[in-house]
């Protein structure tokens, strides 16, 4: 059979084909019968052979850059040389292939070597991780997230966590390491490969974990390595097992950073504190190794020692200072100072830095140390007596206004409080801010000084004499007067006379019939006629009768105040035959005596039982 009748058979010959082949061959040479029997003959001599199949094929030829193999197939495929590497190529040689394509653009059958090697590499990898086999493998280089292997001949990924159970420090020291490996992860689609090594490192020391644990118990001592370092503590290699000792199981002392402590690699004995077997957490801790700084502090230290620290804690009340590691002492705020009103530490104080201080008092039981700042300087308030005697006339600022009185600064960090009482002889004071506004100068006599209590009172209306002696003669009961209407208060108005000392007007005494707002009737600046009915020097108190002033009136002068008051229900005679008894003072509270139990001197506030060194 020529070329030609060749060309144009395909792989199942029909009627067709036969035409086309009449052309090159005579009816005397082929039958139709025996033209279909050799086209039959010629396809079968052909391989069915599929596109990304390995088969095998025969080099027949070397041709320049490529190898000529034959395949069985209709026409023969070229492979680059360089596919071979630098092994030997003979013809006649018979070697695996992947058909990639039948044909490419210029109509060749496209082979790969090179797919085939890896394709054989590819079935190994396969079976190993079906199989769990152990594969061994080269490190080649370092890249993002881990590693990149030799496996076998081809690329696979080793993520850093899965180098080894302790954390990577140096991962360019394992580029170009031979090591064992187990395939994890296989992804067909697109033939990546992730393996592990510490798979195979956690499966030999399994056995030794579970002996570690089942002989764990408290109190149990064991070394380990540092394996991680964190803000709030040390992880510990046991050997398998890890355990975490916690920052404040590091030291006795305060600590910033477990780094202050231990250093990563490094061995330690630690004490196992507790145990959780469901979790199979286990705590540690370094320090209970370590003798208890306060085993013997009563042998160190004394009171009245003086002693030097650092400030690591600063609270509302006071600072910590650490006199050495595991020994502190709180110097409460009220310790800070002899004169000033310490309100928060780091008004004196700072953290970090290095304070003197004398030791108060020491609770061994309690590990409590009580140390003070004061203590280091004299007390002045001793001295106060002779600067600020009883009697003596000063001038200070109002620092602070408070419902009872206010506090007078008579020099820095020395206050004094002039009672709300003792702003006025005349004058019912609801707040010393009628009297004088914060940061105003104030004229004030030293009323008394209590050392102990860090106390000084002071007034500041004794700097007059007592007008009541005068008072007590120029408004005897029965005395008329008339008086200015100042404050509208619950059951009646302060009035203030023209010696400008304040007296009280029940309401009962400015009218026989009951009036609802007072306010609408008598206002602030109203100028009314009054009788003194009750007059109380040693309260001093002066209580005031509208009506009975008016008794002594003519018709036309009450009517007059019937008239401007806009008391029209009232009558001439109901004023008249109206009672002017006597008030009873214990319907009017604001005119008993002020209650004078508030400190003279705002103490340093103690601090709660929990918070007292």
């Amino acid at each position: 059979m020529s070329d030609d009748v060749k060309s144009a058979i395909k792989n199942t010959p029909t009627n067709d084909d036969f035409d086309k082949a009449k052309r090159f061959f005579n009816d005397e040479e082929y039958s139709k019968e025996e033209f279909f029997a050799l086209a039959k003959l010629y396809s079968d001599s052909f391989r069915d052979v599929k596109e990304g199949e390995m088969i095998k094929g025969k080099v027949v030829r070397v041709q320049n850059d490529y190898v000529i193999v034959d395949v069985g197939f209709k026409s023969e495929g070229a492979i680059p040389k360089d596919e071979f590497g630098s092994a030997e190529v003979k013809v006649g040689q018979e070697i695996e292939v992947v058909l990639e394509s039948v044909e490419d653009q210029d109509g060749n059958l496209v082979l790969s070597k090179k797919r085939a090697d890896f394709m054989k590499i590819w079935e190994r990898v396969i079976k190993a991780y079906e199989t769990g086999e152990i594969i061994q493998g080269k490190i080649l280089k370092r890249i993002k997230g881990g590693m990149v292997v030799d496996l076998v001949g081809m690329e696979a990924f080793l993520p850093g966590s899965q180098i080894d159970i302790r954390p990577i420090r140096d991962f360019d020291a394992f580029v170009g390491q031979t090591m064992d490996f187990k395939v994890v992860k296989v992804n067909v689609p697109t033939e990546n490969v992730v393996i592990s090594h510490k798979v195979l490192v956690e499966e030999e020391i399994a056995d030794q974990r579970l002996a570690i644990l089942n002989s764990l118990e408290k109190g149990q001592i064991l070394e380990g390595l540092v394996k991680a370092i964190t803000d709030f503590g040390v992880f510990v290699d046991l050997g398998g097992v890890d355990g975490l000792i916690h920052i404040t199981d590091l030291s006795w002392g305060r600590i910033n950073h477990p780094n202050e402590v231990v250093k990563l690699d490094q061995t330690i004995k630690v004490v196992v504190t507790d145990f959780d077997e469901e979790k199979k957490r286990i705590s540690l801790s370094l320090k209970k190794l370590l003798p208890h700084p306060w085993e013997e502090i009563d042998k160190k230290y004394k009171i009245g020692d003086k002693v030097s620290g650092r400030v690591v804690s600063l609270t509302d009340y006071g600072a910590f200072i650490e006199i050495e590691k595991g020994i502190e002492g709180l110097i409460h705020n009220s310790e800070m100072s002899w004169t000033q009103h310490i309100k928060h530490p780091s008004q004196v104080v700072a953290m970090g830095q290095i304070v003197e201080a004398v030791i108060l008092s020491l609770d061994k039981e309690e590990k409590k140390i009580s140390l003070g700042i004061k203590q280091l300087e004299p007390d002045p308030w001793g001295a106060l007596m002779q600067k600020y005697p009883v009697g003596s006339v000063h001038t200070g600022i109002a620092r602070n206004l408070t419902n009872f009185g206010v506090f007078i600064e008579l020099e820095p960090g020395v206050d004094g409080l002039v009672h709300i009482s003792d702003l006025s002889w005349t004058k019912k004071i609801r707040h010393p801010g009628e009297v004088v506004k914060k940061g105003e100068k104030l004229e004030v006599v030293v009323l008394g000084v209590d050392v102990d209590q860090r106390k000084i009172s002071l007034g500041h209306k004794q700097i007059q004499d007592n007008p009541w002696n005068n008072f007590e003669k120029l408004y005897a009961v029965g005395t008329f007067s008339t008086a200015k209407v100042v404050r509208i208060i619950e059951k009646g108005l302060i009035a203030e006379l023209p010696e400008g000392v304040d007296g009280f007007v029940p309401a009962n005494q400015l009218s026989t019939s009951k009036i609802k707002n007072l306010a609408n009737y008598f206002p602030v600046d109203d100028v009314i006629p009054v009788k003194v009915i009750e007059f109380d020097k040693e309260n001093k108190k002066i209580v005031l009768s509208g009506i009975a002033a008016l008794k002594e009136k003519t018709d036309a002068e009450v009517e007059e105040y019937l008239t401007k008051h806009k008391l029209d229900k009232v009558t001439v005679q109901d004023i008249r035959n109206a009672e002017t008894s006597a008030v009873d003072p214990s319907d009017f509270p604001n005119f008993e005596v002020e209650d004078k139990s508030a400190p003279a001197a705002p103490a340093a506030p103690a601090a709660p039982a929990e918070e007292k060194a």
